[in-house]
């Protein structure tokens, strides 16, 4: 079985979409665990309607707004699957990720997966712009800058054990798929396009500066990085996503 993991914070615009992206995957063994992180909006309403009709899909809420990474952490501890995949309450799945992945993982003796993935706008619009995922990737790779769309991760949790999550309020996930490298080794890339990535007026990929800092926090909080070590990172990170990274930004033609 797969766990399903969403964190939601006033997410009543995209989050019907989102949980039906998964209840329509070609492969049913999910469990779908929603943490809702204090919303003010319709969004609580909206998932309970959604698990009345699915027992595979459960709400659990915080009393109060902590950030993404610690309604992740408590999804992952009452997750009960195999493996587990991530998917943010405004971003979308093709219908055959879960089995595509899970055969690739397989197939390939895996722990650790994610795939290319295209970028929509807010009202769900293609953009034509794929994001490939590269072929193989190491925790010194992944080191450099973030090759991992969260939303097309997945691990082996029988295998590499549920892993925590850093509190960090931006770019947790980042350091998350870095513990986990560490321990599983390497990742494996699918060049074919499974997700679409919804790029949000307000998210910290439209804001450089944003980038930028919070980076620079992975490397010196998170990471435990000096001053100086921390800075040699950022600066390295900055080539990486603005020279190497870019390349994997692709023009196309689709349908969403």
């Amino acid at each position: 079985m797969v766990s399903v993991i969403t964190p939601t914070f006033n997410s009543e615009q995209f989050i019907a979409k989102t949980i039906t992206s998964i209840v329509e995957q070609t492969y049913q063994h999910w469990e779908l665990i929603i943490v809702d992180d204090a919303s003010t909006d319709k969004t609580r309403t909206i998932i309970e309607a959604f698990a009345k009709k699915d027992n595979r899909i459960t709400l659990i809420t915080h009393a109060q707004n902590q950030g993404a990474g610690i309604a992740r952490n408590t999804a992952v501890k009452n997750a009960k699957g195999d493996y587990i995949a991530f998917l943010d309450a405004d971003d979308l799945w093709r219908p055959n990720k879960l089995e595509i992945q899970l055969q690739f993982m397989k197939e390939n003796n895996v722990n650790v997966c994610f795939s290319s993935y295209e970028l929509i706008n807010e009202n769900g619009e293609s953009l034509n712009k794929i994001i490939e995922a590269l072929p193989s990737l190491s925790y010194k790779k992944q080191l450099k800058c973030n090759y991992i769309g969260n939303l097309t991760g997945m691990y082996n949790a029988k295998a590499l054990g549920k892993l925590p999550i850093s509190k960090l309020r931006k770019r947790q996930d980042w350091v998350m798929w870095l513990d986990i490298l560490k321990k599983a080794g390497m990742a494996k890339g699918i060049k074919e396009s499974l997700a679409y990535y919804r790029v949000r007026k307000e998210s910290m990929s439209a804001s450089k500066m944003e980038l930028i800092t919070y980076n620079y926090l992975v490397y010196r909080k998170a990471l435990g990085f000096g001053f100086i070590k921390s800075t040699i990172y950022l600066l390295r990170f900055l080539y990486e996503y603005f020279i190497i990274k870019s390349k994997q930004i692709k023009s196309i033609k689709t349908t969403v």
